[in-house]
This record gives C-alpha cells, sequence and structure tokens, in this order.
C-alpha cells in the first residue's frame, strides 16, 4: 500500500505509472471493508464500479486526481450505486446519474470507493441518528466516541485510512465542520454556490454545501479546484470561475488579519478546547498574522434559534417528495393518499427526522410562518450584516469549531434535542451567511482532537486556506 505516502506522490506515481491503480484500489477495498465491519464508516463499498474505473485509469492514467479513492457523502448521488441520504426510506433507490461534483471528480480520474455513513438526511451533529436497521459510525480515536455529524463516516474515514484518500461531505449547519473537529482532519465547507447541488439530496435548500474533507490543507484545495465551478443544472450555481487554490496555500500568510470571535471563548465553552485554540492563535501571531477581537452578539444570540427555523421549514418541504411513489421505500398501495403516505413516512422516517418535520410544518403554516419563519430570514439577513461589517476590519475569523471534544455515545442519549442542537453554537452563523468556513485540527485535550474554524469573507476560500495551510 502507499500507506507512507501523500496525495500528491501518489498522484504523481500514478501518472508515472509506478504505482498500478488496480492493484491499488483492490487492496484499499479489501482494507475499507475490513474496517468498516469494525468502524461502520461506509453505507455501500463500490466494489465493482471502483474497479471498472481503476481499470480505465491504468490503461490511462490522466486527471488531477489519477487513481486517488475518493469517498462520497450518502446524500450526494452516484450512478447505479445505492445512495440512501442515510435514510431507510431510501433503501434500494439507485440514482440514474452522478451528481456534478461526483462527474467533475470522476473526469479528473478520481475512483469511488463507496457511500459515508451519516445522520438521516444531515439532520444530527453526531451522526447517531441513522436511518431504522443502520449502524451508527465510531470515532476510529476512539470507538466509544462520536465520529460528528452529519458527516460522520467522511470524518472517520478521512482520519482511519491509512492510504491517500479524500472524502466528499456536505454541510447544512456544521456538518463538514464538526466532524473534522472530532477526528481530527481538515474540512472545508465552500461559500454557498461555490460547488453544484445538482445531484445532492436536499436537507435544506437555502443552506446547503458540498465540500471536501481530507488529511492536508493541500488535499483541500487540489479537491476544491476539481469541484467547485459554475453549474448551469444548479440554479444557485455562482457564475464565478474557481480560483487557483493549490497557488493559495503558496503564499506567505504574514499581512493577513485575523478576527478572534469574543462569544466563542465564553460560558458553555470547555475551557481546555479554549486554551488549546488560543494556542494556535499564538501560532498565527507568529507567522505574522495580525489579530484583535471581533464582537459576533447577533450571531451568538440568535444563531441556532435562526438556523433550524430556517433549516426545518425548508427540510419538511424537501422531504414530502419521500412518500413511498416514486423511489425508495413503499407499501401495499391501500386507503387514500394521506393515509398511504403517513403509513411509509411513520415506518421509514427515523425519530429525529420526524420531529425536524413537524417542528418545520408548524414554522409555516398559516398564521405562523410571519411569526416564525418570515422573522428568522429577516434574522438572518441581519446575520450577514454582522459578518460583512467584521471583514471590513479583518480578513479570516478565528474560533473554536465545537465546544467540546468528541463526545461518549452515553453522554450523547443524556442531551435533549435543545441540548442537542446548542452543540452547534458555533458551526450555525457562517452556514446561515453562507460564508466559507475550515475546521483545522490544532491540538488534543485527553488524547481527543480540537479543531480550529477559520471562517472567511464570500468567494474567500482562498484565504482561510492560506490560515489551515499554517497547521498542514
Amino acid at each position: 500500500m502507499s500507506g507512507s505516502m501523500n496525495v500528491k506522490q501518489f498522484i504523481d506515481e500514478v501518472g508515472k505509472k509506478k504505482i498500478d491503480p488496480l492493484i491499488h484500489i483492490k487492496t484499499a477495498l479489501q482494507e475499507v471493508k475490513k474496517a468498516n465491519k469494525e468502524f461502520h464508516f461506509m453505507n455501500i463499498i463500490a466494489d465493482e464500479q471502483a474497479i471498472k474505473q481503476a481499470e480505465v485509469i491504468k490503461k490511462n492514467p490522466k486527471g488531477k486526481l489519477a487513481g486517488l479513492p475518493v469517498s462520497i457523502k450518502d446524500c450526494i448521488v452516484v450512478k447505479g450505486l445505492e445512495s440512501k441520504a442515510g435514510s431507510a426510506i431510501l433503501e434500494g433507490y439507485k440514482p440514474v446519474y452522478d451528481a456534478t461534483v461526483v462527474q467533475r471528480l470522476k473526469d479528473e480520474g478520481a475512483i469511488i470507493i463507496g457511500k459515508t455513513a451519516q445522520d438521516a438526511f444531515g439532520f444530527g451533529t453526531f451522526s447517531v441518528n441513522v436511518g431504522n436497521n443502520m449502524e451508527i459510525p465510531l470515532n476510529p480515536i476512539d470507538k466509544e466516541r462520536s465520529c460528528g455529524g452529519s458527516s460522520g463516516g467522511s470524518g472517520a474515514i478521512t482520519k482511519w485510512a491509512s492510504f491517500p484518500h479524500i472524502s466528499i461531505g456536505e454541510s447544512t449547519g456544521g456538518s463538514i465542520a464538526a466532524p473534522a473537529a472530532f477526528c481530527g482532519v481538515f474540512g472545508l465547507c465552500p461559500t454557498y454556490g461555490r460547488v453544484s447541488r445538482y445531484g445532492l439530496m436536499d436537507y435544506a435548500s437555502s443552506l446547503d454545501k458540498i465540500g471536501p474533507m481530507a488529511s492536508s490543507s493541500y488535499d483541500l484545495a487540489l479537491s476544491l479546484s476539481v469541484i467547485a465551478g459554475h453549474d448551469p443544472n444548479d440554479a444557485t450555481s455562482l457564475k464565478e470561475p474557481a480560483d487557483d487554490y493549490l497557488a493559495a496555500i503558496k503564499k506567505e500568510v504574514n499581512g493577513l488579519k485575523v478576527g478572534i470571535i469574543k462569544e466563542s471563548f465564553g460560558e458553555g465553552i470547555d475551557p481546555q478546547v479554549s486554551k488549546e485554540v488560543k494556542k494556535a492563535i499564538e501560532v498565527l501571531k507568529k507567522k505574522g498574522l495580525g489579530a484583535k477581537e471581533i464582537s459576533l452578539p447577533l450571531v451568538a444570540k440568535y444563531g441556532v434559534s435562526c438556523y433550524y427555523l430556517i433549516a426545518m421549514s425548508e427540510a419538511s418541504t424537501n422531504l414530502a417528495k419521500y412518500c413511498g411513489m416514486r423511489y425508495g421505500r413503499h407499501e401495499k398501495l391501500e386507503g387514500n393518499f394521506n393515509e398511504y403516505f403517513t403509513k411509509v413516512r411513520s415506518k421509514h422516517f427515523n425519530q429525529e427526522t420526524k420531529r425536524r418535520i413537524i417542528i418545520g410544518t408548524f414554522a409555516r403554516m398559516a398564521g405562523y410562518r410571519d411569526a416564525y419563519y418570515i422573522k428568522a430570514a429577516k434574522v438572518r439577513t441581519k446575520i450577514i450584516s454582522e459578518y460583512k461589517a467584521a471583514f471590513k476590519e479583518v480578513d479570516v475569523l478565528i474560533s473554536p469549531t465545537m465546544p467540546i471534544i468528541s463526545p461518549k455515545f452515553d453522554d450523547i442519549k443524556k442531551l435533549t434535542p435543545l441540548q442537542n442542537y446548542m452543540m452547534d453554537i458555533m458551526t450555525v452563523g457562517p452556514n446561515l451567511a453562507g460564508l466559507p468556513h475550515c475546521s483545522i485540527p490544532i491540538g488534543n485535550v485527553e488524547g481527543m482532537p480540537v479543531g480550529m474554524m477559520a471562517i472567511g469573507d464570500h468567494l474567500e476560500e482562498k484565504k482561510v486556506l492560506q490560515v489551515a495551510s499554517v497547521f498542514g
């Protein structure tokens, strides 16, 4: 295997035909299968597809990602590969097309090795809200702890992999940053619209973003250079071309100014986590970055409630199509439409999915829509303005990614739904505002990783990557 190689070295060796991608992928798949029995980070392993791709690449090893194993979050469709978004209601669904990001990865020689485990439809911070009869993915550092959510499988396999590998995750309110922090890897959530969402099973359409998780800032920059850019199939896709992200991470960081978010080091944040992040800020200062404290009171006070109102409202409409008629699970067709849909959805949606549909439906009902959904949308605009004002003073904002280290499953069981949602206190803000952000592994507490989050202004992924490059 190529365990001692990084992604760049591996791709170079494949291109020079010094590594046989077919032999390599067969060995990698065997390792993944063996580990998956223990850690459950994959919902589907794509044996046949991966080997067929490797056979093609062996004959013609071209592309920016030639021969590189890549895993895909379950909510991003891969042609002919069961794609369930982590939910039992979609068992058996095999898409007839590739998501744009998947097609772009394949076009550059990446080999898709399978679909990673997640909270059903992205509804969770710990990847414990999996579909009925599905396994919860485990943290590869400590199996008694969560690997984060909702892109938990992506974070777990990225940390575990003994071979060069990149995973593609998705974030609505922190689903890339949280598992990156809990597993100790790099996770980049790009500007909303920077990466096409065509082929993504929606959670909340005004919030969903696709981004990479990897072992280094170089790997993030490389993968983003492949998947970013305009896509006419996605109405929310930005028309700006992808930047030169690889050049960005080679630039010196001195001269950049970081804003330390005051509220993110206060009550509710583990003091040991704060201490590690403050150490990392000192590292940035020694590299020549200026630093000043920035206050974001609206984000701190209203971010979580604003996010969950908007996200659940949009989720309740997006999930209406999972009704047992068009794809996925179905039941015997009897009774009227409402009776049939209720039977299918009650049986195959898990508890958290039902909770979010009910709350979201309530928030946009006649008589409540103005009081909840519309008001949350107005607060969101205020939050964006608060961030924009901050970026007039600094280039990148800094905070801990998560308020705690990865919790044990026994402790997660004791949390109320509201306590679960409050875990996203740091990550919902940039997601609401559609800002690029990256969780950077910067230290450890009690043997578990700590992540520092770097947030940039819209379309400023380059600056975020620059800061990330200081740490690997």
